[in-house]
């Protein structure tokens, strides 16, 4: 949960009056226009920046107020897929996966190995432990990002921007994998993303940051904001000239 919750950079406000719930099994979608915060909100809720005001809640803990240990263990219910992928280039994907277990687990070598590969053959990678990121394509690297960020079984699972630099096809498996993520795993899911076809085609709930009122005009399911919402700015983003049909499934 995040409640009025205002973000800045010094004097310089991002956002402010941020409210909204993420359900249990959401797939929420941060949305909105280049520049207008949507990354920097997902920081505020993984714990990278504070807040120039409000609230960040887990599981109703305020993360901003807990200490030591106990923050910890907050932050270890979050996993994080960055933009990039974020892969140590000089590590198997293995050794990738491997690397939160061995820091935050007392688990065996023999133990992390066998979660390691597990981690990766959830996501479309059995058989690709020992390959290096440089050996793999860019939407393969995604999917090794995404079993990295699940390693410790985390309840919520963020993803920033997940489709960027990625083709259509590409962009479009790494969707599938999300909403078959979300139901085997029962996690879920937090999307920062302004790509249209993937917010309509996985998206079950959203909020929507306006740049120009630098606080959120709307929130809902992103294909009943597309038919229900009536504020021309949304709409202009859901739409963005191209026709209706873009709301329907890929």
């Amino acid at each position: 949960m995040v409640r009025d919750l205002t973000m800045a950079y010094g004097d310089f406000v991002v956002m402010r009056d941020l409210s909204f719930t993420i359900r249990g099994g959401d797939v929420f979608i941060i949305m909105g226009g280049s520049g207008c915060g949507k990354s920097t909100l997902m920081r505020h809720m993984i714990g990278l920046k504070r807040p120039a005001r409000g609230e960040v809640l887990i599981a109703g803990q305020s993360l901003w107020e807990t200490a030591g240990e106990a923050r910890g263990r907050l932050l270890r219910r979050l996993g994080v897929m960055y933009q990039g992928g974020a892969l140590w280039s000089s590590l198997t994907l293995a050794e990738n996966v491997a690397l939160p277990l061995q820091q935050f687990t007392a688990l065996g070598p023999a133990a992390v190995r066998e979660i390691a590969a597990y981690k990766l053959a959830l996501v479309g990678l059995a058989g690709f432990e020992d390959y290096y990121p440089s050996q793999i394509s860019g939407g393969m690297q995604k999917r090794a990002g995404v079993a990295r960020a699940m390693a410790l079984d985390p309840e919520v699972l963020f993803f920033d921007e997940p489709s960027a630099g990625l083709d259509p096809v590409s962009a479009r498996r790494l969707d599938e994998l999300i909403l078959e993520l979300r139901e085997s795993l029962g996690t879920t899911m937090v999307v920062v993303t302004h790509e249209l076809a993937s917010l309509l085609a996985i998206g079950s709930n959203s909020v929507y940051l306006d740049v120009e009122t630098r606080t959120m005009a709307a929130q809902g399911a992103p294909r009943v904001l597309l038919a229900q919402c009536e504020d021309p700015k949304v709409q202009a983003f859901l739409t963005r000239g191209e026709s209706r049909s873009a709301g329907s499934p890929r």
